[in-house]
């Protein structure tokens, strides 16, 4: 069973997810529930997903005062999963919190961070504002986090180097923008192979459509235990 693959189960029906998971049931540990599919399912599909045994990411990227950070994520905490996420933009009380509310909690599931979706590129990052490169953001973030005592963070492969040498071997480092080397970018544009991801030192690959489209290749990818 490969569990360095988390498979991004971004749909809104039902149907599709059932037609995914028995594809890769027994070959993969892991799956990603985002906004589309959350808001669609509901805890209704995260048990169901549990029931199914797979571990499971949950992918809302909360990020508000902290208050209600905190207090969404003891409703959501309550649920059967093993990683949520916040972001990192939101600050240091705000992470310092969810950190205490998770930790507390009945799964205590990992909770990371995002830092920058790899949806952006440097015009996009400069268009909102920042002054400094996004690397450089992306590796205060990631420190932040540290910090906070959180267990890792949602990043481009490109940057995992960096955040390993900042934080730490241990630090887990989530890495969406997966694509193998003949596959379309889509909305994606910090993006790496599998292969040099892992050799980067991605702890998680966050795949979807590309891995979904093409069952067989999970092979290929290598998946040794986190």
């Amino acid at each position: 069973m490969n569990e360095k693959v988390i498979l991004a189960l971004d749909f809104s029906d039902k149907s599709e997810v059932i037609s995914t998971v028995e594809k890769f049931k027994g070959k993969i540990k892991w799956v990603k529930v985002g906004m589309e599919l959350y808001y669609s399912g509901g805890p209704e599909m995260i048990h169901y997903l549990k029931d199914q045994d797979f571990s499971i990411f949950l992918d809302l990227k909360l990020h508000d005062i902290p208050n209600t950070v905190s207090q969404s994520l003891k409703n959501l905490c309550k649920l059967p999963i093993d990683m949520i996420n916040v972001h990192a933009l939101g600050g240091r009380v705000m992470l310092s919190e969810a950190s205490k509310v998770v930790k507390d909690s009945l799964y205590s599931p990992y909770l990371i961070a995002v830092t920058q979706l790899t949806s952006t590129d440097e015009e996009t990052f400069k268009e909102l504002g920042f002054k400094t490169s996004l690397v450089d953001n992306v590796a205060t973030l990631s420190q932040l986090a540290h910090q906070c005592h959180l267990d890792g963070v949602v990043s481009s492969a490109h940057e995992v180097p960096i955040i390993k040498n900042l934080c730490g071997p241990d630090f887990l480092c989530v890495t969406p923008g997966i694509r193998f080397s003949d596959s379309s970018h889509n909305d994606q544009k910090r993006v790496m192979t599998p292969e040099n991801a892992l050799k980067l030192g991605s702890d998680f690959l966050v795949m979807g459509r590309s891995l979904i489209n093409n069952p067989q290749l999970l092979d290929l990818i290598p998946g040794e235990n986190v």
